[in-house]
């Protein structure tokens, strides 16, 4: 087999999306639900490898192999895009946290002079919400800043291919800054492969295999394991905004059993928001049979939890063997 053809052959992830792309254009990759429950937005691995070379060749015009992007989204199928689009050219994502109404911008300024980042992407829609806090934020207005909902795919033509290796810098992980000031983590394409690999082979992924994700995507968890995974197995996933989930819980489970996924998880908080905003009525229109993986991760696990959960949800056709117990961190790749 070619490196297109299996991933545990490729040497960058990028190597993995064309091949995707060459070889199953059409296979729909991710979909996201907009609203949490019917609205939907879904793209190919031929869409997607388009979008990509597009911003990639936008971006090569203007920045140097190497150079750092902060990537400042919502959770949507843009995010995605400029992921990708700053690998194929060779740029350096940092993923970050939006910044959000009167809430502190220490954590971004914090990577920003870390990461000596000059560039930051976004969208159309939330680029006029960052400009207001120019004034305010000065540090934000010597960025240059590019929507990348804006970039034409005609742009594409003129993409060139950059020199990547193994060991090249893929992306920049931040780690949460939650108890000291936001950590970079450097992650390379190899320690992305190579992690991917074994996330691939104990949670027993296949090409069957569907996925269901509400984690955030800046973070490790919902970046490697609800985007770069199913990317890396050549399976869907369904992804949804943490919001969406943190107001309705049972979006998330609702999901699970629509889609017939394999494979989700979260926190041991959110086992616990399920298992206490769930109504015995809601119980009834689900069906959790097919969730072989429930991974839980992020936080201390609590066995009561993963009880009280299992006690709740057997009726729904939930196994008690599906849960999966993790633990990752940004320094080791997840």
């Amino acid at each position: 087999m070619t490196a297109f053809q299996h991933p545990f052959d490729a040497a960058t992830l990028i190597e993995i999306l064309k091949g995707r792309a060459i070889h199953e254009p059409h296979r729909v990759a991710y979909t996201f639900l907009v609203d949490g429950e019917t609205e939907t937005v879904s793209f190919t691995y031929g869409e997607l490898e388009r979008r990509a070379r597009a911003i990639a060749a936008h971006l090569q015009s203007t920045c140097r192999p190497g150079d750092r992007a902060l990537l400042l989204y919502q959770p949507s199928p843009d995010y995605i895009t400029a992921f990708f689009g700053c690998l194929y050219g060779g740029i350096v994502p940092i993923p970050a946290y939006p910044p959000r109404p009167n809430r502190s911008l220490s954590r971004i300024l914090a990577i920003l002079e870390d990461a000596d980042a000059h560039l930051a992407l976004t969208t159309s829609s939330v680029l006029p919400v960052l400009q207001r806090q120019f004034t305010r934020v000065p540090e934000l207005q010597t960025l240059r800043w590019v929507a990348t909902d804006a970039i034409s795919e005609e742009w594409g033509d003129r993409y060139r291919a950059p020199d990547l290796q193994p060991d090249t810098l893929a992306f920049l992980q931040y780690t949460s800054g939650s108890t000291s000031t936001p950590k970079g983590v450097m992650i390379s394409h190899q320690n992305l492969l190579h992690n991917s690999a074994w996330i691939y082979q104990r949670f027993g992924h296949s090409p069957e295999s569907r996925g269901m994700i509400w984690l955030p995507p800046y973070h490790d968890m919902g970046l490697i394991g609800g985007i770069i995974q199913p990317l890396y197995g050549g399976f869907p996933v369904t992804l949804m905004s943490p919001l969406m989930f943190l107001q309705r819980p049972l979006r998330w489970l609702q999901a699970i059993s629509r889609d017939r996924a394999t494979t989700s998880g979260g926190s041991n908080f959110a086992y616990d928001l399920c298992v206490r905003r769930v109504t015995p009525e809601q119980l009834d229109t689900l069906d959790l049979s097919s969730w072989e993986v429930a991974f839980n991760g992020a936080e201390p696990i609590s066995a009561d939890v993963l009880e009280r959960f299992a006690r709740t949800f057997a009726p729904c056709g939930f196994r008690r063997e599906a849960f999966y117990p993790c633990y990752g961190m940004a320094e080791a790749t997840l």
